[in-house]
């Protein structure tokens, strides 16, 4: 479902009464309705639109216009992160679009990857009313915004540098599956998920490993202890 406030946008200055622009990205629509409640409540916070998926977003950012988007990570029952990609794909081509992830999980790899992807910030959704209006506001004023888990899961990462790839759990079942000499699509079968995010998980796993082809990646994983 897609669903557009129509307002003429205006500026969020942080010294002004200029409003923030908020599109909601997430697949449960109970959560968006629950969110637009809380956030319309506040003096200079709108909602703009609502997207269940990853497509309806990519389409429709463009006509609503938000400042930020208040992104979930996991955005459809085959893939928990499936918001990473997106994350990177609406701050590529929307230099001016600021990303505050909110969501269920929180791993250090995911908030490390998160702001790699172009977030700017990571709060879980647990995290209470007035902590998540401050961290929409900060990211607004293009400032970072991390609730207090995700901030020490941040913390914990950057103090506990890993010498191998900083692949995710999901990666990494993709890179068993590849070991196994499984294909694109008998991957998908097996982990529920269409044969072009298999493509998707795959491409990363070369990029992170440094490496050119499937192959490459079981051999390269394989001396690093990864599978």
């Amino acid at each position: 479902m897609i669903e557009a406030t129509s307002r003429k946008r205006g500026a969020y200055d942080a010294g002004s009464a200029g409003e923030v622009r908020i599109m909601l990205v997430d697949d449960h629509a109970i959560v968006r309705q629950g969110l637009r409640a809380v956030l319309e409540r506040e003096h200079d916070l709108v909602v703009v639109g609502e997207a269940s998926t990853a497509d309806e977003a990519l389409a429709f950012v463009g006509r609503c216009e938000p400042v930020v988007v208040l992104l979930d990570l996991k955005l459809s029952s085959g893939d928990d992160t499936e918001g990473l990609q997106l994350c990177e794909e609406l701050t590529r081509s929307h230099e001016s679009l600021e990303v505050l992830v909110l969501t269920t999980f929180l791993e250090d790899k995911l908030v490390v990857e998160a702001l790699q992807r172009g977030a700017r910030g990571y709060v879980v959704k647990d995290v209470d009313t007035t902590e998540l209006v401050h961290s929409i506001r900060a990211v607004a004023r293009k400032e970072t915004a991390f609730d207090s888990r995700s901030a020490a899961a941040m913390a914990h990462s950057i103090s506990n540098p890993e010498s191998s790839p900083d692949l995710t759990s999901r990666e990494l079942r993709v890179l068993d599956l590849l070991a196994r000499g499984l294909s694109n699509r008998e991957i998908g079968g097996e982990l529920y998920i269409s044969e072009t995010t298999v493509k998707f998980h795959v491409r990363n796993i070369m990029r992170k490993l440094s490496v050119s082809s499937r192959a490459e990646a079981v051999y390269t994983a394989s001396k690093s202890g990864l599978i």
